[in-house]
């Protein structure tokens, strides 16, 4: 789909037509322009990522049979025509058959533009909201996101799932260190081993033993401990900063040694272990405090990976907004609603301070329509709020096409460079963080 604000203009006055085609493209748009209406119609269908400007009396196919025939091919392809006085009735009998609207002639530049770019919205969001109902989520990447810090954490972890390296992963609370995690074991040697997650918030010190190392007795049934489960797959140590520092030790013995003494047990058994860890502390500070062990943190920290929070990488909301939408609602066996304006707004400017975790509850509220418009406005907001955050989108948006080109950016918008700079200082938007 592309982003071209493009205008298909039907015309069969000649000099006509090369006037508005003059005057389109002084005003930005991309113009296609035929001299009757059944050439026109071809190219035209669901994908096609403009809008129709037509005349309606014309030889032949005039502009209201062209404008059903587009409305066979698409009914949500907007058709904008023009009509002399005398059309007026007839043009308002053509919106009422599907006809997106109409003008009459003579029609002012700013008019005109105006509408035309009302309806190339409205188009593109058709065509977004189409491109959401029919995306797979199989298809996506197990750790999605184009911002350069998920590029290049994607790259590192090709790197470390490769040698299958005892890891390090840090982040903030919900930014999805565990998916990483996951992502690390689809793509290492050891993808057809077990990935065993242990939440070391939730270990019973008393529990340790029995849960960790297992209970291989003389007689009686045996059980297999954590360690062992994931001998030749990865062991995911979850939140390791909430481990009590006395299970610290125990567990840094069995990481350095490769090896398990089972309760009951009368022989040590060999594990081979790849660990990785995950913490959103600051590790460091809880070893100068004394609750975390020096050695267990330099055991596990050879590797370290980031998680960037979403606020960090504010290009991959959207996306990743698609795909838990598109899960939420195969899962809940609800339709994939559709996105507003008003939600593509919320989705840029909110910092999601809950993360990977506050956008998939988002999602899922939006699915079931629990006051979507409400939830993405952040309830009865002032307008001048609401207008503000949508303006700071567009502006991204902007930015984001022209790869951090504030010139580039400002004629997309057709701001003059004072007021582009004036409403970057406002939303505090930085043109360097989009390149």
């Amino acid at each position: 789909m592309s982003e071209t604000d493009l205008v298909r203009l039907v015309e069969d006055d000649p000099a006509l037509r090369l006037a508005q085609v003059q005057g389109l493209r002084l005003r930005g748009f991309e113009v296609e322009a035929f001299e009757a209406a059944q050439p026109a119609l071809a190219g035209l269908g669901p994908e096609w990522p403009g809008v129709v400007l037509s005349d309606v009396r014309m030889p032949g196919m005039d502009g209201l049979d062209f404008a059903q025939a587009v409305r066979a091919m698409d009914p949500d392809l907007p058709v904008i025509l023009l009509t002399g006085h005398g059309d007026v009735e007839m043009a308002v009998q053509a919106l009422k058959g599907g006809a997106y609207d109409f003008l009459t002639k003579p029609v002012a530049g700013d008019l005109l533009e105006a509408t035309l770019r009302r309806a190339l919205a409205t188009r593109r969001l058709v065509l977004e909201n189409r491109a959401l109902r029919s995306a797979r989520p199989e298809e996506d990447d197990g750790l999605p996101g184009q911002s350069p810090a998920m590029v290049r954490l994607r790259e590192a972890a090709v790197r470390v799932a490769e040698a299958c390296l005892d890891t390090l992963v840090i982040g903030a609370s919900g930014a999805g260190k565990e998916r990483l995690a996951r992502y690390l074991h689809h793509l290492s040697p050891r993808r057809a081993r077990p990935f065993v997650h242990v939440n070391c918030a939730a270990i019973a010190p008393e529990r340790f033993d029995a849960e960790m190392l297992g209970l291989a007795p003389a007689r009686g049934a045996r059980s297999i401990g954590r360690f062992e489960r994931a001998h030749r797959g990865m062991l995911f140590l979850d939140e390791i900063d909430a481990l009590p520092i006395d299970l610290q030790a125990r567990l840094l013995n069995v990481i350095e040694k490769r090896e398990i003494w089972p309760v009951e047990a009368e022989a040590a058994r060999p594990v081979d272990l790849w660990v990785v860890a995950s913490t959103r502390a600051d590790l460091p500070a809880l070893v100068a405090e004394g609750r975390f062990r020096a050695d267990l943190r330099y055991r596990l920290g050879g590797v370290v990976l980031q998680m960037p929070a979403l606020k960090d990488r504010r290009e991959d909301v959207a996306l990743l907004f698609r795909r838990m939408v598109i899960e939420a609602a195969n899962r809940i066996g609800r339709p994939v609603p559709p996105l507003t304006p008003a939600l593509k707004a919320h989705l840029e400017s909110h910092d999601w301070p809950g993360n990977l975790r506050e956008l998939e509850q988002f999602a899922e509220r939006h699915v079931l329509e629990l006051s979507p418009e409400s939830a993405a406005q952040g309830g009865d907001r002032p307008l001048g709020e609401l207008v503000a955050d949508y303006e700071a989108a567009l502006i991204r948006d902007a930015l984001r096409q022209a790869r951090g080109n504030a010139t580039a950016a400002m004629e997309r918008l057709k701001l003059p460079r004072k007021t582009f700079y004036d409403k970057l200082a406002r939303h505090g938007i930085q043109p360097k963080d989009f390149r």
